[in-house]
């Protein structure tokens, strides 16, 4: 039976936002929650980039020690040899490589650099290089999928597969799709060439995850898996990307698909379900930890996680919701997780550890939250170059990964802790 699955690229996608950015132990930690969400897959970020090297090897050192738990990490690479030679010294054992296959970009984007000849050349070559470098699957990208034409759409998928290609990306990279067009084109598309067809939408005209839901439904109708790519709180380049909390609602209480269990509700045609262990206790730490990070305020109706989501004031609403939640609420709160209550931002007299603390005030707050490091020394060194790194005070889960993993943590700084 066909199952959706998640591929979340916040430490992407996500990152790559204007007017934002966050630390290479923010991105550390966007691992850390989608591991405990039950994620399938995390697109850690570029591991060509000179500057992401010691992030990757320290996310590889991490996931082979638990700290993920089952969740497989992949880098983004363009489409070409160079990127995928220069990322296979650093164990990651999943990819997925982009490159335009529109005519509105060969024309504008390429400008006669690449035709569409080449473009299949140059993604065909890249792929059988990341197979033969060890790499376990590998999806490719065709960027702006949604203004590409139907035919190559196919040759380019067909060509990725015969290369050793495992899944096809169709990313509406403007954001002009719609849900009954999505749908038909991934049915269409994976069944001519019988593998996933993976969503990357964006939010340009608010239906994201509208789109990505009817992608992957198309997906399931021609009996294949389905991934899905989101971000944490629905940011992303211009207007976002969907929203991970927002689709995974959407398949449960919308189109009755539960996890792990291969059964589709009605509106599925009873085909598939959500084949990721989702655990959304972890959903709202991981939202307000992210907003936190990132600096972006959530909005008081952001989905499930936002200050308004659960709340009610007009008559007949609050008299409803008072006598039974459920007459004005689609799903029980209690899933999403307790909010965050964590050690720094207690009111009154605190004691905190960080970039300029000293021992005494690390062993005071590691004791109150019950944090044994597993190498004390290094675990207070590393919460002082946490924290120079992202310039805010820690958070309870933050200073729980340093205590359990200081010494695949001191990967990230490479020179500084010999």
């Amino acid at each position: 039976m066909p199952q959706i699955h998640f591929l979340d690229v916040t430490n992407r996608d996500g990152v790559q936002t204007a007017r934002t950015g966050l630390s290479k132990f923010g991105k550390t930690m966007v691992n850390f929650y989608l591991g405990r969400l039950g994620v399938a897959q995390s697109e850690i970020g570029f591991p060509f980039l000179f500057h992401e090297v010691p992030y990757v090897r320290a996310q590889v050192a991490l996931a082979e020690a638990g700290a993920f738990g089952p969740l497989r990490l992949s880098g983004w690479c363009r489409g070409v040899v160079q990127d995928v030679e220069r990322s296979l010294p650093l164990g990651l054992a999943h990819y997925n490589l982009s490159i335009s296959t529109s005519d509105y970009m060969i024309a504008n984007k390429f400008r006669g650099r690449l035709d569409r000849d080449a473009i299949v050349r140059e993604m065909a070559a890249a792929v059988r290089a990341a197979k033969a470098g060890g790499a376990l699957t590998v999806g490719v990208n065709a960027e702006d999928g949604s203004r590409t034409d139907e035919g190559f759409l196919k040759e380019f998928a067909l060509a990725a597969q015969e290369a050793g290609a495992d899944r096809v990306r169709y990313c509406d990279t403007i954001g002009g799709d719609t849900p009954d067009r999505i749908r038909a084109r991934f049915a269409e598309l994976a069944t001519a060439v019988g593998m996933p067809v993976e969503t990357h939408c964006h939010n340009d005209l608010g239906l994201a995850v509208a789109n990505s839901i009817s992608g992957a439904l198309g997906d399931l109708e021609a009996g294949q898996d389905a991934w899905i790519n989101t971000c944490v709180n629905g940011i992303g380049e211009r207007s976002g990307n969907a929203d991970l909390l927002s689709t995974i609602l959407a398949f449960r209480h919308g189109f009755g698909l539960e996890d792990h269990r291969g059964e589709g509700g009605p509106e599925a045609g009873g085909d598939g379900g959500i084949g990721d262990p989702i655990d959304l206790s972890w959903a709202r730490r991981f939202a307000l930890w992210a907003s936190y990070a990132f600096g972006q305020p959530l909005p008081y109706n952001q989905v499930g996680v936002g200050r308004n989501a659960f709340a009610h004031e007009s008559g007949i609403h609050a008299d409803g919701a008072l006598k039974d939640h459920g007459n004005y609420e689609l799903y029980d709160e209690e899933t999403l997780g307790a909010f965050p209550a964590d050690w720094h931002a207690r009111p009154g007299r605190v004691v905190l550890t960080g970039e300029y603390g000293g021992k005494a005030g690390f062993r005071h707050v590691m004791d109150g939250l019950g944090i044994e490091p597993a190498d004390p020394d290094l675990a207070f060194t590393l919460v002082q170059l946490c924290n120079a790194m992202t310039g805010r005070p820690l958070t309870d889960d933050e200073l729980r990964l340093i205590g359990g993993y200081p010494r695949e943590l001191a990967l990230l700084f490479p020179g500084q802790l010999d």
